[in-house]
């Protein structure tokens, strides 16, 4: 689930692992041969009504569970257990950190980049720099897997509206201002010029 090649996506985590872009799980049934392959946007059958797909997007309420669910499994194995995250990163993650960082990947879909771009609008560029449009944010059916756009409808303020609980959960899992260290660059920046040296 933590393989950025497979289910985890820079969004979230997506329906359907990307392995399958490569490898579709082909099979044959009746005398007809299907196919399931990673599909990361719009569905690529017109089978559900051509836009609805479960074989690769990123949804919120899956990720939502997901992410309910490491964090009660953390109220049981605590700090004493630890997951690579991403895998193959080296870094390793308390379950509750593994959690705190797919709500910070599906934060991500809604938030600029540092191109100033938000990864929900994709090339729509009306939404992307119009000053009547680009700070009003669509709660989409679901997201590209590989690119985090906006697929599906467009106000699915039902299940997608949960942003609003996994930020609430980020803002509670952090450390008070006063609490937190300050991070390398704040010291660095506030350290006192070196004297220069009178030898």
């Amino acid at each position: 689930m933590l393989d950025e090649s497979e289910f985890l996506s820079p969004y979230g985590v997506r329906a359907l692992s990307r392995s399958y872009l490569v490898h579709p799980y082909d099979f044959e049934y009746d005398g007809v041969d299907y196919r399931v392959n990673y599909e990361p946007g719009e569905s690529e059958s017109a089978l559900f009504g051509g836009n609805s797909n479960w074989r690769g997007p990123v949804w919120m309420p899956v990720n939502y569970l997901l992410i309910e669910n490491l964090r009660r499994f953390y109220q049981y194995y605590g700090d004493g257990l630890t997951i690579e995250c991403p895998t193959g990163s080296g870094v390793m993650m308390t379950l509750e950190q593994v959690a705190d960082e797919l709500c910070r990947r599906l934060l991500s879909l809604f938030m600029r980049n540092p191109d100033g771009r938000r990864p929900v609008f994709g090339s729509y560029e009306k939404f992307q720099t119009d000053p009547n449009f680009k700070d009003y944010i669509l709660f989409h059916e679901y997201f590209h897997g590989d690119n985090g756009r906006g697929c599906g409808a467009s106000h699915q303020t039902g299940w997608t509206g949960l942003i609003a609980n996994l930020i609430d959960q980020l803002v509670a899992e952090q450390p008070t201002a006063a609490a937190r260290p300050p991070s390398t660059e704040t010291v660095a920046r506030n350290a006192p010029a070196s004297e220069p040296s009178h030898a």
